[in-house]
């Protein structure tokens, strides 16, 4: 196999020396890279040598990196590229020994040239056995020493052999062809006593299937008269053997490298269907990659989406009435209710987090809306079950928040992690804790909204603005109740006029026009917790007053 160099690694046809100079430039590092020798390679001639990293592959230094203390990480960088090379160097050193095994087995005769598995071989080698030597029955037996077992893969002619006594007895097997002996036999007395041989038999011969001191079994002849094989039937029958136990022999090997480069093949799939789970293939495309194995520290992009919060109200009470393990399995069915309603909505679940879920919905705030009801009428549905077994029901609020945000891989050399970073996360986890504030189950900001295409297919009540903990503007508030059952989807649609109303009297310091309309709304539906929510902030405001400059921006000090 060629030698692995940092020179070729270096090379310009493969772009590597263009990439390494870009990362030099990014890091605005002083650097020079030279071969084992010292031989300048690349980087900036007039780096001062500082700091020296090895270049290593398989503990052998191919190169040196020199310069300030970013040099490290441009050495980790080649070292991996050097690696990788050598792997697939490697790689194909072994598909090409594989293929000249191969070739190997179909070069062997004209006829063992059209099989390549040792059961075909075998039956190939005992036909033409019984074409070339004058023969009644035969049989090919092999010894697999992974089940210390006789197999009979082949046999040809009359049925003279009871392939279940051959199986039974390696005893005596071991005697003859698997002794590593071939021969003529003209005692059959042992054969006869095992019942492995028909009375019609009356002459046998023999030679050991072998590959240098390997015995791999034996072809075995059988005749219906005394004294029917010749040295030359001998002579011969060794070279056939000889010949089919080197065929056979690759036709395990091809056979147990396809078998491993198989399993090989199913781990790593396995892996990968594994790591998505714990890295969602979304975030893994969103960085221009395929697989987990490209991505590296640092990459990162930015996107637009909407983040999705989701919290069960109250969890901590209900945790402490269950043990660990109930409470684990409690998490466990609560996350895979919600999980697939997110995937089927084109979102991706960025982290669990206990009781909690964020999701990340890349392409459309319309379809994480429409995640969000869906998760709630599944809850509603869970706790109509919950109800016929006597167990505690639940509640679960959903904030969501439309913006960009940062998505990559942080960490350090020794362990990675897939995070996000952004305000829009931030804003999104605290519209989500105003479902308790406001009494609501879903909660969306105006951004979202305006990113909707056709929000009059929801139905949504303006709540106000809000200024959340962590932000210097305010944000609209939009409540979508489309998830409610459908005496309260009744009630609040018929309501919604008179909710509206009730709204711009309170964001207008008009609270005995707001306490009128949210009284109408609550007479007509005492469910409405919103309203009522508006009812009592409106009546505390006509009594203690409001200041001057009051907007109606509620301001969030706390998660």
């Amino acid at each position: 196999m060629p030698r692995v160099t940092l020179k070729n690694i270096l090379s310009k046809k493969n772009h590597t020396e263009t990439l390494v100079l870009s990362l030099i430039n990014e890091m605005n590092a002083q650097l020079i890279i030279t071969d084992e020798k010292n031989i300048y390679l690349c980087g900036k001639v007039e780096a001062s040598a500082r700091y020296e990293h090895p270049v290593k592959l398989q503990d052998e230094i191919i190169g040196w990196v020199k310069g300030d203390e970013k040099s490290v990480h441009v050495a980790s960088l080649l070292t991996l590229l050097v690696q990788k090379e050598f792997e697939r160097k490697n790689l194909g050193n072994e598909v090409l020994t594989l293929y000249q095994e191969v070739n190997m087995v179909f070069n062997f005769s004209d006829k063992l040239a059209q099989a390549i598995e040792p059961v075909s071989i075998a039956q190939i080698a005992v036909d033409e056995a019984m074409h070339l030597i004058n023969s009644v029955s035969a049989v090919v037996v092999l010894w697999d020493e992974a089940s210390k077992q006789l197999q009979i893969p082949a046999t040809a002619g009359e049925e003279l052999f009871n392939k279940k006594n051959l199986a039974r007895h390696a005893d005596v097997l071991l005697k003859i062809g698997l002794s590593g002996q071939s021969e003529i036999m003209s005692d059959l007395t042992a054969l006869r006593d095992a019942e492995i041989i028909d009375s019609k038999v009356q002459s046998i011969v023999y030679a050991a299937l072998k590959v240098k001191h390997r015995i791999m079994g034996a072809i075995i002849l059988a005749g219906d008269e005394p004294m029917q094989y010749a040295a030359s039937d001998l002579k011969f029958l060794i070279t056939l053997a000889l010949q089919s136990s080197s065929a056979i022999e690759s036709a395990l090997l091809y056979e147990k490298n396809i078998r491993e480069a198989r399993e090989r093949e199913e781990a790593m799939r396995r892996v990968y269907e594994v790591t998505a789970k714990f890295v969602p293939y979304e975030f893994i495309g969103s960085l221009g990659h395929k697989f987990i194995t490209e991505v590296k520290l640092g990459d990162q992009v930015e996107k637009n989406v909407t983040v999705l919060f989701t919290d069960i109200r109250d969890y901590t009470s209900l945790s402490e009435q269950m043990t660990p393990e109930e409470n684990f399995q409690f998490v466990s069915s609560y996350n895979e209710r919600m999980g697939p309603i997110i995937r089927n909505h084109n979102g991706f679940i960025n982290q669990y987090l206990g009781d909690a879920i964020m999701a990340l919905f890349p392409e459309s705030a319309e379809a994480s809306l429409t995640a969000a009801i869906e998760m709630q009428q599944n809850i509603y549905a869970f706790n109509a079950v919950q109800k016929t077994k006597n167990l505690p029901t639940i509640k679960m609020g959903i904030g969501m928040h439309t913006g960009s945000l940062i998505m990559g891989i942080t960490g350090d050399k020794d362990r990675l992690d897939a995070t996000t970073i952004s305000d829009t996360v931030n804003t999104a986890s605290r519209i989500e804790s105003l479902t308790k504030h406001y009494k609501a189950s879903i909660l969306l900001s105006e951004i979202t909204l305006q990113q909707i295409q056709h929000p009059e297919n929801f139905h949504l009540r303006y709540l106000g603005k809000v200024q959340v903990k962590g932000r210097h503007s305010s944000i609209g508030i939009y409540e979508c109740f489309d998830s409610d059952d459908e005496e309260q989807l009744i009630n609040k649609k018929e309501t919604l006029k008179l909710f509206n109303e009730g709204i711009h009297h309170y964001l207008n310091k008009s609270f005995t026009g707001a306490i009128k309309c949210f009284l109408s709304v609550t007479e007509i539906n005492p469910e409405d917790n919103t309203a009522q929510f508006f009812l009592d902030h409106s009546m505390h405001c006509l009594q203690k007053g409001v200041s001057e400059n009051w907007s109606g921006v509620v301001e969030m000090t706390n998660k």
